[in-house]
């Protein structure tokens, strides 16, 4: 749990650069504009739920609507904390294909 303000505020910052960097890194070694924004969401769910990857195609019901009681239950903190996530895999994207439309062959 967040028990400060500043400590959210890193805790955002660092989120967005560790997602940007991750996600820019991916873009430009498989050569796609979106895959982090894609893979971020699987990310969270590992993050979020305590159920293993097997469940989900074993006991889908189950697994999904402890997902959901699990998203519910999240603080306001770890919204904001896992959003910034989200934005710096988006900010990745947008600028890998801001590169690509200025000429950059390598992205």
């Amino acid at each position: 749990m967040i028990s400060s303000l500043p400590q959210l505020i890193i805790s955002m910052i660092l989120f967005l650069i560790l997602f940007f960097g991750i996600g820019f890194l991916l873009n430009m070694i498989l050569r796609s504009t979106w895959i982090m924004a894609i893979i971020y969401p699987i990310i969270v769910i590992m993050i979020v739920d305590n159920i293993s990857f097997y469940d989900y195609i074993l006991a889908p019901v189950s697994s999904f609507a402890a997902l959901g009681q699990d998203l519910a239950a999240l603080h306001m903190a770890d919204v904001l904390i896992l959003s910034c996530g989200m934005a710096g895999a988006i900010i990745a994207g947008i600028i890998i294909r801001m590169l690509r439309v200025r000429g950059y062959q390598m992205f």
